[in-house]
């Protein structure tokens, strides 16, 4: 097939550049900085410039720059959304708009099928404007006509290095009692599951990883990889509550960032089990990486 991968730059996109090649596919990746595609990104992530067989260079808000981008394409693949703010852009803008602008060239060049990458118990977070932009973005797939699958990851692996890069400082912080599950992804193992969803037809594939770990033992894991003494601090989820409005008072986007991850770890995240990566071995390779020390 021939693919467009939307967020190729990212943790998952890369990933997904690998596999789709892996597997025979033909990929064009959409980038607004391009440069970034042949260089590793954060967390393991691999370069794929030597990989990719057509770059369109665009943004995903700026619609105008998005002409003919779909062309010839069968499938869509988009994992776009905004970590970092830049711009002034807002998770509507990214999220909801940019990959609403991706679609409207979809729908344009007749591409048989869309997959898109939102949040796993997105029903228990729409209050959240990251939540809420992704899944007004699923409501607009749906009611497209267009086939397609959304994929529901538990989280990133690349979310849960964040743990070790606590353990690495000497601590650390966890909200609530740290006692809920969670089965996190590597991005290798859900490229798989994105690949496969090109052609089995499911309209949502919650994944998550093969090993399930409370949040505690995620934290324990870290520090034992890099043979520390675990030091780990309960916030209790009102203080943090407060931490996050006095932080919103000063960076609105971090803020928002803080309590998605903070909303999403007072509930159970533990989905179907794919792959093969757990967490340990990943901790290891973080250790012994030059650009992640």
């Amino acid at each position: 097939m021939k693919v467009l991968v939307a967020g190729a730059t990212g943790y998952l996109g890369r990933f997904v550049v690998q596999e789709f090649k892996r597997r025979g596919h033909w990929v064009r990746t959409l980038a607004r900085n391009p440069e970034r595609l042949a260089e590793p990104g954060p967390f393991l992530a691999p370069a794929v410039r030597d990989q990719i067989d057509d770059l369109f260079v665009g943004h995903v808000t700026q619609p105008e720059t998005l002409a003919d981008l779909c062309d010839g394409i069968d499938v869509v693949f988009s994992s776009v959304g905004l970590t970092r703010q830049k711009d002034g852009l807002t998770f509507h803008d990214v999220d909801y708009q940019g990959n609403r602008n991706i679609l409207d060239r979809a729908l344009e060049a007749s591409v048989a099928r869309f997959l898109y990458v939102s949040v796993y118990n997105a029903q228990l977070m729409e209050h959240l404007a990251i939540v809420k932009a992704h899944e007004d973005f699923v409501r607009a797939l749906q009611a497209s006509g267009l086939p397609h699958t959304i994929l529901r990851p538990t989280g990133y692996f690349s979310d849960i290095g964040e743990y070790f890069q606590m353990a690495k400082s000497g601590r650390a912080y966890l909200i609530g009692d740290g006692r809920k599950h969670l089965n996190p992804i590597h991005g290798a193992d859900l490229a798989n599951v994105c690949a496969e969803a090109l052609t089995s037809g499911d309209a949502e594939v919650p994944a998550g990883g093969p090993v399930v770990y409370s949040q505690n033992e995620v934290a324990e894991l870290a520090f034992s990889v890099l043979g520390k003494p675990p030091r780990i601090t309960h916030i209790p989820a009102g203080l943090a509550r407060v931490g996050i409005g006095t932080m919103r008072l000063f960076d609105r986007h971090a803020a928002e960032l803080f309590d998605f991850f903070a909303t999403a770890g007072r509930f159970e995240n533990v989905a179907p089990c794919f792959g093969t990566h757990a967490l340990d071995e990943y901790f290891r390779e973080l250790s012994r990486s030059p650009l992640e020390r």
